[in-house]
């Protein structure tokens, strides 16, 4: 029996396949992609004590994110339902896996509070903060910070000068000089401790100008805890950003009043809200409307931006229309004008 032996020329081939193979589906590119996620029912993620029971539903829209590689760009260029974004505009420069994460955990826990807040304060019920100091939750490669602090370290002070709040630590290290000395009072893992730092100049690929001196702390965060009554629990698990706060103040809103706003409809949306009951502008917004439109959603709310033309609501209106959607998209400004629009609507 003749055996018939492989070429050279075979087997590199093959070599050749294999290592396309693996560049193509390993290699990151410089970008991320989005595609739509899921639109989760709110009721069951919140419950207020002793809340209302709705007929209808708010619900948490999201968005699937990965970093790129060389089959999800072209993917996303080809797609209509997917997006890229470049690294910078997702991720701080130097910042690691653990700090990006932890960024966007304490802006959904920001978020939640905000929401309680407006929600609790439109119902009438009691709800307040007590500040406890600034949480490191980044800091930039090559400046003081990022040896000598840690994230999750707690800042309770400035050479001595006692700070709660992002504002007050601002106003104590804003004005020093290049070279001045700095003296942080910091809780690190339930231990007191002091650090001293030097104020220096940003990278250069920060600010070409060199003007601009700090300690290198970047997104800190104020510890605060919230108090309310009637007690509230809210479990996003893994959830991050501050995209839900809208649909969170209107959940909390429901169930601290008899009346349901939801009229019996299911309503879907996200924004940003501050204290103040603005709406604020997102990512994701199309996919967004995607998720919502598959979930079954009756309405939309985008924030209006006050009428920007480039607002999410205009982003939103183009992409339910690119689906022949049957949600309506609905522009939002602030939490009272979203409840004003639910109570427009005739019950199911």
């Amino acid at each position: 029996m003749a055996i018939i032996q492989k070429s050279p020329l075979f087997k590199k081939r093959w070599i050749i396949l294999i290592v396309f193979v693996l560049l193509i589906n390993f290699y990151q590119l410089p970008y991320y992609f989005t595609k739509p996620g899921d639109a989760q029912i709110l009721h069951p993620i919140i419950n207020v004590e002793g809340g209302y029971d709705e007929k209808g539903t708010f619900m948490l829209t999201t968005v699937r994110m990965g970093q790129a590689n060389i089959i999800n760009y072209l993917w996303a260029k080809w797609s209509d339902q997917r997006e890229l974004i470049h690294e910078e505009f997702v991720r701080r420069s130097g910042e690691t896996d653990e700090e990006y994460h932890h960024r966007q955990l304490m802006m959904m826990s920001s978020s939640q509070d905000l929401a309680t807040i407006v929600a609790y304060s439109k119902a009438g019920k009691e709800a307040y903060y007590t500040n406890f100091g600034v949480i490191v939750t980044g800091t930039i490669d090559e400046m003081p910070a990022s040896t000598l602090l840690e994230l999750g370290d707690l800042i309770v002070a400035v050479d001595q000068n006692k700070v709660t709040t992002v504002d007050e630590l601002l106003a104590q290290i804003g004005d020093k000089p290049k070279d001045a000395g700095v003296l942080l009072s910091i809780i690190r893992n339930g231990e007191a401790k002091d650090v001293e730092l030097t104020v220096t100049s940003f990278p250069e690929e920060l600010d070409p100008t060199k003007e601009r001196v700090g300690i290198g702390i970047t997104s800190p965060v104020t510890k605060r805890e919230l108090t309310v009554n009637p007690k509230i629990t809210i479990d996003t698990k893994k959830i991050g950003g501050p995209s839900a706060g809208l649909m969170f103040s209107l959940e909390i809103y429901n169930q601290l009043v008899s009346e349901d706003i939801t009229k019996g409809y299911h309503i879907a949306g996200t924004g940003s809200i501050n204290e103040a009951g603005e709406v604020g502008r997102i990512g994701g917004v199309k996919q967004k409307v995607i998720a919502a439109e598959r979930a079954g959603a009756h309405y939309f709310l985008a924030p209006n931006e006050f009428d920007s033309p480039s607002s999410n609501y205009v982003d939103a209106v183009e992409a339910a229309k690119s689906i022949n959607a049957k949600i309506k998209v609905i522009p939002i400004d602030t939490f009272e004008q979203a409840l004003e629009f639910l109570e427009s609507l005739e019950g199911k």
